[in-house]
């Protein structure tokens, strides 16, 4: 007995009413710790027989429009293009271990893009990762993954990646 056809036996059964996770959102920045995140995510589909879509948002620090248009416009798409190489390489590279994962690269807030696309998608959980920004930084900033988890429509589960798994 499969673990999707366990859940479908529990619930009539009434023994719980907890909706199953078909679709995963997994947002990636391309930072050192992507790679844990995706075995983490491709790992958790797996046991759920669940399909992952990749998000990548590329985002322009205010001060970028000061430098000149021309300049800003030609780094912007610079960036832009270089986050979709690297989506077609995630996607590559995971297609044996997360067979129909998709992805896409996105323009904009992180938070705003990742709670958006979650939601037009109708996925039924996020995966991120935390940075384990400290202090000023985490002040400053904000942390992407706790402004997430209180704005998305479904679950959320956060992954540490500095932690020893």
């Amino acid at each position: 007995i499969t673990n999707k056809q366990q859940r479908t036996v529990n619930d009539q059964k009434g023994d719980r009413k907890m909706k199953e996770i078909n679709k995963i959102i997994v947002p990636v920045d391309f930072l050192t710790n992507v790679d844990k995140l995706v075995d983490y995510g491709a790992s958790m589909a797996e046991k759920l027989s669940a399909a992952i879509h990749f998000i990548h948002v590329v985002t322009f620090p205010v001060g970028d429009a000061m430098i000149g248009a021309p300049f800003a416009l030609e780094y912007e798409e610079k960036m832009f293009t270089d986050a979709q190489a690297r989506m077609s390489n995630l996607l590559e590279d995971n297609s044996k271990r997360c067979p129909g994962c998709t992805g896409e690269v996105v323009k904009g807030d992180p938070v705003d893009k990742i709670v958006e696309i979650a939601e037009m998608k109708d996925s039924d959980l996020i995966i991120i990762s935390t940075h384990g920004a400290r202090g000023l930084e985490k002040i400053l900033l904000g942390s992407v993954a706790e402004r997430v988890l209180k704005r998305a429509h479904c679950p959320v589960l956060i992954m540490n990646p500095f932690k020893k798994q």
